[in-house]
């Protein structure tokens, strides 16, 4: 007997539609899986009779079995299809009253028990089955609220197989699950670090409110203890809120990957990734046998922080080049070709130099000039030429750390960045796919900055003073384009575009960092 049903493939932050036919026969105990399956897809012909057995469900005859994975040329991963593979036999073999399957899709892996154990990705597949109209979708309970945030198909939570079986048979009712994606964004906890912890460094804490107002990307070049990593452990406190669209947007990558954090797979605050140094480019552009998204993707819509920015190996840093610029991420292995997206602020900070106190009021450095060099020369130009702000942060004096009083408070910042980031989502509201001054296309920026004719001349002046490149000009253009909107000011005045520039402190006339 032949019996039918449908699961996902995954593929990037998407899925595939997988319909499962299996067709058994009485004979020998045979069991075949084709369809391009994994290893993993594989090993289901051993896993499902013993789930069967000890779930009470065996008919304790033999048959011949033989799934089929359809798309036959789409590779399929994981053990996600072992829920879906044991109802169809259950149904082919008779066990099954249901008449039908065609109106649900399944997604769990089985343990020996019978237990229905979660699996990675199932958010994608959750919206692939809404898509194909697919009534209800059997998950995993542990998958349950992470899938059920999709509005349109039913999501029925199971325990065990047994569970399914008497759903199906409606020997069982249960309630589908229904969780609001609205409340659990807005339901995010605040942060706990918080600007207001930072003594001093009021000109980084500035730059810092600029890049996240506008999306820009910041290095920071300072003595070690000055503190930049206190500083960029605080940027979460002040960024905006997820939207619901880019909740979604992010989940489905951490779903893919299956590194959700939360209790319900959902993923409702802005990510903030910190690699170690070590991390690899693959660890950070993602890839692998089984490509799955790198560290780039899995901020996309939030930080990725790099500490001791020039201790990373070049190859890895050289990787961010595209992803910095395109915000996503085509990988292209034998077994696949994904794209991620990849829309981040980048956070990065560095020392000055090897022993790390080049400038500093208060050490003295022990580098010669070559080795300053060519510790800064591990983080190249084109590299930096991507990076919109680049400041320095001065060690602070000790004798001033016990009277200086608190700072600004990270709720007062992220006010302002809230502000004007309103203005910059109604000044973009007609391109599609744009939120930030940081996001905007060149050909559209120089319209929003609405600058007089006099002000353009005296730019390309002070570029061509500087020797900035083209880059660098759409670079300064963005981030005074931003600190206007922190003003409320509709046009770009002189005195933004300066402050603009000044933050181009490694650019200008072939000069390394501090020599």
């Amino acid at each position: 007997m032949l019996a039918k049903c449908y699961s996902g493939a995954l593929c990037g932050v998407d899925a595939r539609t997988v319909e499962i036919e299996v067709y058994s026969t009485l004979g020998t105990s045979q069991f075949a899986i084709v369809g391009l399956p994994d290893q993993a897809v594989r090993e289901a012909k051993d896993r499902i009779p013993t789930a069967l057995k000890n779930s009470a469900l065996s008919s304790g005859r033999e048959f011949d079995v033989t799934v089929n994975l359809a798309p036959a040329d789409v590779r399929k991963e994981g053990p996600v299809y072992d829920l879906a593979i044991a109802v169809c036999l259950l149904k082919a073999t008779g066990r099954l009253r249901t008449e039908s399957l065609a109106d649900y899709a399944f997604a769990g892996e089985l343990a020996l028990s019978g237990e229905v154990r979660r699996v990675r990705g199932i958010l994608p597949i959750a919206i692939e089955m809404r898509r194909i109209g697919r009534k209800a979708i059997l998950v995993p309970y542990e998958n349950a609220m992470e899938a059920s945030v999709v509005k349109g198909i039913d999501v029925i939570a199971v325990r065990n197989l047994q569970e399914a079986v008497q759903f199906l048979n409606g020997e069982r009712e249960i309630t589908p699950h229904y969780t609001d994606l609205s409340e659990l964004v807005s339901g995010g906890e605040d942060c706990i670090e918080d600007f207001a912890d930072v003594k001093g460094q009021a000109s980084a804490k500035k730059a810092l409110e600029i890049a996240v107002a506008g999306g820009h990307n910041v290095l920071m070049i300072g003595s070690p203890g000055s503190g930049k990593t206190m500083l960029a452990r605080r940027v979460p406190s002040i960024l905006p809120p997820l939207t619901v669209d880019e909740a979604l947007e992010v989940s489905r990558i951490h779903s893919v990957a299956g590194v959700a954090k939360s209790s319900c797979g959902f993923v409702t605050r802005r990510p903030f990734r910190a690699p170690h140094h070590t991390v690899s480019a693959i660890g950070l552009l993602g890839g692998g046998t089984r490509p799955l998204p790198g560290e780039v993707s899995l901020a996309h819509r939030g930080v990725l922080f790099l500490d001791e920015f020039a201790e990373f190996p070049r190859q890895a840093l050289e990787v961010l080049r595209q992803p910095l610029e395109d915000g996503h991420v085509a990988v292209s292995r034998a077994a696949a070709a994904c794209d991620y997206p990849s829309k981040f602020m980048l956070v990065a900070a560095m020392n000055p130099c090897p022993c790390g106190y080049r400038n500093d009021r208060m050490h003295q450095c022990r580098c010669s000039i070559n080795s300053v060099l060519k510790y800064q020369g591990r983080v190249s130009g084109p590299l930096l030429d991507r990076i919109d702000i680049q400041l320095e942060v001065p060690s602070v004096d000790p004798r001033d750390l016990p009277f200086a009083e608190p700072g600004e408070s990270s709720r007062e910042i992220r006010k302002r960045v809230i502000a004007a980031r309103a203005l910059q989502e109604e000044r973009y509201r007609d391109l599609p796919g744009v939120h930030t001054n940081g996001e905007v296309r060149s050909r559209d920026l120089l319209a929003a900055c609405g600058m007089a004719p006099g002000m353009k001349d005296e730019l390309v002046r002070t570029i061509e003073r500087l020797r900035l490149s083209a880059r660098a000009y759409d670079k300064v253009l963005r981030v005074a384009r931003t600190l206007a909107d922190l003003d409320g000011s509709e046009a770009v005045r002189r005195e933004d575009l300066m402050g603009a520039i000044s933050y181009r402190r490694l650019d200008g006339a072939g000069d390394s960092f501090w020599i």
